[in-house]
């Protein structure tokens, strides 16, 4: 297991980490620069705001600050009420892949979606494995483009409780079934990103985590768990502050092979994102060294 405590050479930060603090959107290109300046050496951005600064611009900035994708967010939102919004699904995930190659991610992560309308607020329907089952037929289609493309598709395992909603594959091992049956071979191409906040509570974790191997782990995000949590999308803790046990995760991933980065992605409305962009990099920092 690596040593993190002397340096931040394998931290990461996902933009939303920092993306929108006392109210104010906070530009990507100022957060480019406010890590590059930190010694940061990667991050992970989100397409929107990618978009909002132009992704010729974005792509230009990584490269002249020489810092890496640890992912790409994202991609996903499959399933859909009828045969147009399937292909305009399908559309808008070819467009995320292209994106992520221009700014050579590490992955495209990709949050699959639930339940057509429910992100909303009313669900078309009820039929969780119908939604699954477009699931399943969306990344194979996906799947194609981006393995032409040379661009690694990382399905993250969202939490329960966000299974109507964001995402109706919620365990490693949902996961990585899907892995099994569409890139059977294991070339590297499918895998899975861990995030800590959605999987740490899975008695089968350790297992699915030796299950995914080298070749499958594609992403490791890392935050913590709150008790009691007020929000279960925007209060999200930053490492160390609650109950789950970062390092031992890490040493369970790091143990088949991953050497990437550790991405710290929060959410945090009532906290983290009320303070100053600096504050929270510099905290991030500190707590990678110490909590990760």
């Amino acid at each position: 297991m690596r040593d993190f405590s002397q340096d931040h050479r394998w931290l990461s930060i996902n933009t939303a980490t920092v993306r929108k603090q006392r109210g104010v959107e906070q530009p990507l290109p100022a957060i480019v620069e406010a890590c590059a300046a930190r010694g940061i050496r990667a991050i992970s951005p989100w397409r929107d705001q990618v978009a909002a600064a132009g992704l010729p611009l974005v792509s230009k900035l990584v490269e002249a600050h020489g810092l890496e994708l640890s992912g790409y967010c994202r991609g996903g939102m499959f399933p859909a009420s009828d045969a147009a919004g399937l292909q305009a699904a399908h559309d808008d995930n070819r467009r995320a892949v292209d994106e992520a190659c221009e700014l050579n991610a590490a992955c495209l992560v990709l949050v699959v979606g639930g339940l057509p309308g429910a992100l909303a607020g009313k669900a078309t329907h009820k039929d969780i494995a119908l939604s699954r089952s477009q699931v399943f037929d969306g990344i194979a289609r996906l799947l194609e483009h981006a393995r032409a493309c040379k661009m690694p598709l990382a399905i993250e395992p969202l939490h329960p409780m966000y299974a109507a909603d964001r995402a109706c594959i919620n365990t490693m091992e949902q996961a990585l079934d899907v892995c099994d049956a569409l890139d059977p071979a294991n070339t590297g191409a499918l895998g899975v990103a861990v995030d800590v906040y959605h999987v740490w509570w899975d008695p089968k974790l350790e297992a699915q985590i030796r299950r995914a191997g080298k070749n499958r782990l594609l992403a490791f995000h890392v935050c913590d768990w709150l008790t009691p949590t007020t929000d279960l999308l925007n209060d999200r803790g930053m490492m160390g502050d609650g109950v789950i046990d970062i390092p031992k995760i890490r040493g369970w991933v790091e143990a088949q092979g991953f050497a990437g980065y550790s991405e710290v992605e929060i959410f945090s409305a009532g906290n983290w994102w009320q303070r100053d962009a600096a504050e929270v990099l510099d905290s991030c920092i500190a707590r990678h060294r110490t909590a990760v």
